[in-house]
């Protein structure tokens, strides 16, 4: 176990099930448990996995100016983001390259709440925020579960008073679950419906216990992050630090659709036009001849020459290939082109596929 310095209340839930919480945006993590990463797998997609997403780092952004601050931080238009509604975006440098992405979550009365991974949003918050009438709180004994699945619905919307079937996606309400307060969002990261539950830290532990002993009839179970890095992938989900960073534009990472030209100021914004026409490589996908998950890293070859990088590679024992974000060279981004994947190690034949690998259509998600 590393030195983490932040501490999930559900630390002592994840070493009962065999995690060793290895350390992730200075929280330790779930990255295995004494069960089949793969069955973990098959319950996401069948019933339904609970993740702890803990380790995002949730702040509250109150005040007065809390939307013009929220509004210059963020590539989307946040003044049309309505009480209850969220969205998700890359948040950008001086330079117009990706150095985060967040949800950002109206919650009304000059109250946002902004939910980002391990890129420096919380750097970008406070620098736009000089000279503004507004308050910027860390709030780590906010907990955040997720519950992935088509089970999730049935499950979570007999043990709440709110109407769940209703809320929209990207939608969320203040309710309660299994008669403990918590907001309830439906959003999440593994191309499946399902939903996030945002509770304190006293109470955390009973929503988890709780959402585990109703469902595991059903075929609920925990599920750690290397299963979410499985379906995250099939569903074509990109984690910052290892298909997007702080050298790559919006353009180059598939995040282009949440960049937009028509709202006021924000950072990076004439940077990121002039970046526009400019790609080295574009996100893609690719499936690889080969029975387990690269190492991650590999050089793509096209007719000898190098043209792209593996990212984030995994085993998809569902679809029964081994699969893989990658860069490439925009030339290359046609379902079908074949490539090479080598590295001192390996070699193997691949070839481009259209993402997400998993539900092309999105029908789950926005079922």
């Amino acid at each position: 176990m590393s030195d983490s310095t932040r501490t999930s209340a559900l630390a002592s839930r994840h070493r009962a099930l065999g995690s060793g919480l290895e350390d992730w945006n200075g929280m330790g993590t779930a990255w295995g448990y004494d069960t089949d990463p793969n069955s973990e797998h098959d319950a996401v997609r069948e019933a339904a996995g609970l993740f702890d997403m803990s380790p995002l780092k949730k702040v509250f952004v109150r005040g007065p100016d809390a939307e013009r601050l929220i509004d210059h931080v963020i590539t989307r238009d946040m003044t049309v983001v309505y009480p209850g509604k969220s969205a998700y975006g890359a948040i950008l440098t001086e330079r117009g390259t990706v150095c985060d992405d967040a949800i950002i979550a109206n919650n009304g009365d000059d109250e946002w709440f902004y939910c980002h991974g391990s890129g420096e949003s919380m750097l970008r918050l406070q620098e736009s925020a000089q000279g503004l009438n507004v308050d910027i709180e860390l709030d780590d004994d906010l907990h955040n579960i997720s519950l992935q699945g088509p089970e999730a619905l049935p499950l979570l919307g007999r043990h709440t008073p709110m109407d769940l079937a209703s809320l929209r996606y990207f939608h969320h309400q203040q309710t309660e679950l299994f008669g403990f307060p918590c907001r309830i969002s439906r959003t999440g990261y593994s191309g499946e419906r399902g939903y996030e539950v945002l509770a304190g830290s006293s109470v955390i532990c009973d929503i988890w216990d709780n959402i585990l002993h109703h469902g595991k009839a059903n075929g609920v179970m925990p599920a750690s992050f290397t299963a979410l890095d499985k379906v995250r992938i099939e569903a074509g989900l990109l984690f910052y630090g290892y298909d997007m960073t702080d050298e790559h534009s919006p353009w180059e990472v598939g995040l282009g659709f949440t960049v937009n030209r028509n709202k006021g100021d924000f950072r990076g914004k004439d940077e990121v036009f002039g970046l526009k026409g400019q790609e080295r490589f574009l996100l893609a996908g690719i499936s690889i001849e080969h029975n387990d998950a690269l190492a991650g890293g590999e050089k793509l070859l096209h007719n000898g020459e190098e043209v792209g990088v593996v990212n984030s590679p995994a085993w998809s024992h569902r679809l029964k290939k081994s699969l893989a974000l990658v860069h490439l060279k925009p030339e290359l981004v046609s379902d079908g082109t074949r490539l090479t994947v080598e590295s001192e190690d390996v070699s193997f034949n691949a070839t481009v596929e259209n993402i997400p690998f998993f539900d092309p259509g999105k029908s789950r998600t926005h079922a």
